[in-house]
């Protein structure tokens, strides 16, 4: 699973039988520090996620699993939104270590 924060939607007239009804969501990929990650995506959604939420998705065979028994065509989907996140071992990487004298 990976973190990604919700930056739009699209909205498709033609499209595959399967996605008839799916919602399709841009998401920009961030790293566990929340900073922006590579390219933004379009992700299915199983969710409900609106504009600006933190999101946790899934790449692969696994996307298609939240709409079982229908498996739609899709490489990556929304599977979880992110209440918070604790980062304890970033404060310590963010310290400065102590001056010898």
């Amino acid at each position: 699973m990976y973190f990604g924060r919700v930056v739009g939607r699209v909205w498709s007239t033609v499209k595959h039988s399967h996605l008839q009804g799916q919602r399709l969501l841009v998401v920009q990929p961030l790293s566990p520090e929340l900073d922006n990650r590579g390219q933004r995506i379009v992700c299915a959604d199983c969710t409900g996620a609106g504009a600006g939420e933190l999101v946790y998705w899934v790449r692969g065979k696994e996307a298609s699993f939240p709409f079982l028994p229908q498996e739609p065509p899709v490489d990556t989907t929304i599977v979880g939104i992110v209440d918070s996140v604790h980062l304890a071992g970033l404060a310590a990487r963010n310290r400065k270590p102590p001056r010898r004298s």
